[in-house]
């Protein structure tokens, strides 16, 4: 991996990508810190910290703390992502969006295109549900105007647009997808800060002894999880494919051997993003409409927040901790059926002369394409949530509260393994071209 950042450098078209890349990363750092005009930021910071609490670690983390201080980029590339995952959720439902992902790269140049015009949509309307939300809660002050509603909802609509053209001029001249490589430097920047934290928590005034053993247990499960990752992201389940041999004019063609490779985390992240908002929600509507703990509602909707699900002196709300389990192995599942297709894929090999050894084509192959795909969903569903969950036990257990969690070290980890590949078939292909043009 290093190797490979290392020739890139030494690459002048990379050594330009990677600058470029750069130069773009310190406008959204930038804006992240810039205050929206007409709106007490400390102010809003300050609603935020006691209404919600830690409901919205995992927005602010994605945001680069960009949500906490309400700055211009307070939604960054959450209005995108949403507006991606609603369009591949769609193609299942809308045939002509489901042609449209299938005309090439036409085709996926206008589905680009209605991504983007739904980004401003869902900008819009989560940029007035916060102003809308601010002004009844009497964040904004009493001195707030409808002029004040008006340009906090501009200003953050604006912000996530420009955020999104951002992440397309890096994709495009940059290295990497570009919003992808900006969600990464927003989770990255909360790091120190959280690091920090621990190191205040559990070693700073402590003796040698005790404190170098917080550091390596700190230390030891980071890496322990990150390795986890990497090998849940990479591990994959390949079916041997053989194709049959035919004559072609004189000459006896095919009979050539390949594999389908099936990836164990075929949802990626996915399950846990869906898992997370679903079990953020109730959350942040029992702090804004202020349900009182004590009653049913309350004591029902507390169990679902993250950081009372390893509480000893409250083992009921675990319960919460059970629901999340079974949202991100449904959501698996449920991504999973919408993105890959046994059928299709049978279908394929069957038109192309190719079968699986010892499976009949046809219906037979359907069916153990996806007997082997239930299984591997189910590892990989199981190695997501033990990655997501680990973060909430040290935290219930401990105390040891960070904005990023195991949601986003599977980003993380996935977005610099894919861009180090992508550094390097840019370095192979360079190499081939020189070696072509000598």
């Amino acid at each position: 991996m290093s190797n490979a950042v290392v020739s890139a450098f030494k690459n002048k078209q990379l050594r330009k990508k990677l600058l470029f890349t750069t130069l773009i990363l310190i406008v959204v750092r930038f804006g992240s810190q810039l205050p929206i005009p007409e709106i007490d930021s400390a102010q809003i910071s300050a609603y935020l910290k006691s209404t919600l609490g830690d409901s919205f670690s995992l927005l602010n983390s994605f945001t680069g703390g960009s949500f906490m201080q309400m700055s211009v980029f307070a939604l960054s590339v959450t209005p995108y992502i949403t507006s991606s995952i609603i369009m591949q959720l769609m193609t299942i439902v809308i045939p002509a969006l489901e042609e449209m992902q299938k005309d090439g790269e036409d085709g996926r140049k206008r589905m680009a295109k209605i991504t983007r015009y739904v980004t401003v949509v869902l900008a819009i309307i989560e940029g007035a549900g916060l102003a809308i939300g601010f002004a009844n809660q009497g964040a904004l002050g009493t001195d707030y105007t409808t002029f004040t509603i008006v340009t906090m909802i501009i200003a953050l609509t604006a912000g996530a647009v420009l955020v999104m053209w951002l992440g397309e001029r890096i994709t495009e001249s940059g290295i990497g997808n570009g919003i992808s490589i900006i969600l990464l430097v927003n989770i990255v920047s909360g790091m120190p800060g959280d690091f920090t934290s621990l190191y205040n928590q559990f070693m700073k005034g402590k003796q040698i002894g005790p404190a170098l053993i917080a550091g390596c247990v700190i230390v030891g499960v980071v890496l322990a999880v990150v390795v986890f990752v990497i090998v849940l992201s990479d591990a994959e389940r390949h079916i041997p494919v053989q194709y049959s041999k035919k004559m072609q004019g004189r000459k006896l063609v095919g009979g050539q051997q390949s594999k389908i490779p099936l990836k164990v985390n075929t949802a990626g992240v996915i399950p846990i993003i869906f898992a997370s908002s679903i079990m953020q929600f109730p959350i942040m509507l029992q702090n804004v409409l202020k349900y009182e703990n004590n009653g049913f509602i309350g004591k029902a909707l507390t169990s679902l927040n993250s950081s009372t699900w390893f509480d000893a002196s409250h083992p009921k709300r675990s319960i919460g901790l059970l629901i999340y389990i079974v949202l991100v192995v449904l959501f698996a599942y449920f991504y999973t059926s919408i993105t890959f297709n046994p059928l299709e894929i049978s279908n394929n090999m069957k038109k192309q002369g190719g079968f699986i050894p010892g499976i009949r084509p046809g219906k037979p192959t359907v069916d153990y394409l996806n007997k082997i795909l239930k299984y591997i969903i189910f590892i990989g569903a199981a190695g997501l949530t033990i990655v997501a969950v680990v973060p909430f036990f040290f935290n219930g257990v401990f105390g040891a509260s960070v904005s990023f969690g195991g949601t986003s070290i599977i980003i993380v980890v996935g977005v610099i393994l894919e861009t180090i590949k992508q550094i390097q078939s840019q370095l192979l292909v360079q190499n081939y071209s020189g070696f072509l043009s000598e």
